[in-house]
């Protein structure tokens, strides 16, 4: 019989999790927060929101695992990875995989450690939020719920089949050759609404409806195209939109079109509160580095100004550091940018 795990059992991790369990499948929840695990095996996995059900699960500490998984959904943040992956080795089976739901770029430094025959990447087209231990909110809306998911090279299709119909127990999976882009997509999606969200303290709603946050989002969005762009990458669409098309401008006129378009996509992810955010207000630390920090690195790299990316950085460390709270004041900031 196949095993499957998800290590980092949080907010998505939990979604997902009881999505699977309720539909038939079987899978370990892993995740450190003992005051969770306890109440996911006591309580079950209640998941409210856009959604509202409860389904029993398995949920372990790291130090519980036993054994080997033929699939290891990895759902923590990027800080540790190196570390992480270097642990989980030893639970994959000789022909399992590790696929990747984390922000950013996380595949090559796994495939480093794992190698590229064991190791996938797939992004996540939705949001939830951990209330309190055993109960997570789904954020965005039910129709809008999909994943992407790309292979290494060697990935052969009985692994891909294995994991597709895995993650098909929660929603759509849709193959993407095109796996740098797909990140890149997701990644301009995250350093706007997620790291705009976390300056302001709120929803990506909050950033998305707001005239001066929208200002700010929409010269985010040209900062990282134009990154990816430089790096080589074709950004793929985002739920069948070309992403690029919209929000890509060249002239002023252009981008007050564009900015324009930003409710209108964020409508069914407004709900959504930022990860990074999350953990501020829990005193955790952000994953600051893998999501805005990867466009100010390869902006750098490429010679492509980001002063909009370089000062969300700024402010977040600033508000993880205590030195600044998060509000929508802080909005005003970037004042100097957009003038």
């Amino acid at each position: 019989m196949k095993r499957y795990a998800i290590y980092g059992a949080g907010s998505l991790g939990t979604v997902l999790g009881a999505y699977i369990t309720k539909n038939g499948g079987k899978i370990d929840l892993i995740n450190r927060n003992r005051a969770h695990v306890d109440a996911l095996n006591k309580n079950g996995a209640t998941i409210t929101g856009t959604v509202n059900f409860n389904v029993p699960v398995k949920a372990i500490l790291p130090d519980m695992m036993e054994g080997t998984y033929d699939v290891i959904l990895l759902m923590t943040k990027q800080l540790f990875n190196k570390e992480v992956v270097t642990f989980l080795k030893d639970y994959l089976s000789h022909d399992g995989v590790i696929v990747t739901l984390q922000n950013g770029l996380p595949e090559p430094l796994i495939a480093e450690i794992v190698g590229e025959k064991r190791t996938m990447g797939c992004t996540v087209e939705w949001g939830a939020t951990l209330k309190e231990p055993g109960v997570c909110e789904l954020t965005s809306s039910v129709d809008s719920l999909y994943f992407h998911m790309g292979k290494m090279k060697g990935i052969t299709d009985k692994q891909y089949i294995m994991v597709k119909e895995l993650l098909e127990l929660m929603c759509p999976v849709h193959l993407e050759d095109n796996l740098i882009g797909a990140r890149w997509s997701k990644l301009l999606i995250n350093a706007t609404f997620s790291g705009l969200g976390t300056v302001i303290g709120g929803t990506f709603g909050d950033v998305a409806n707001n005239k001066e946050s929208k200002e700010v989002a929409i010269r985010c969005m040209k900062e990282v195209i134009d990154v990816g762009r430089a790096a080589g990458a074709t950004f793929a669409p985002v739920q069948g939109k070309d992403i690029t098309l919209l929000f890509y401008y060249k002239t002023a006129i252009k981008r007050k079109l564009a900015t324009m378009l930003i409710p209108i996509a964020m409508k069914k992810h407004a709900q959504i509160e930022p990860s990074m955010l999350q953990d501020i207000k829990k005193g955790k630390p952000c994953e600051i580095e893998a999501i805005n920090g990867v466009v100010c690195e390869w902006g750098k790299r490429y010679g492509i100004s980001t002063p909009i990316n370089d000062r969300i950085v700024e402010i977040i460390k600033k508000e993880q550091s205590g030195e600044l709270s998060y509000k929508y004041d802080n909005i005003k900031l970037f004042e100097d940018l957009i003038k």
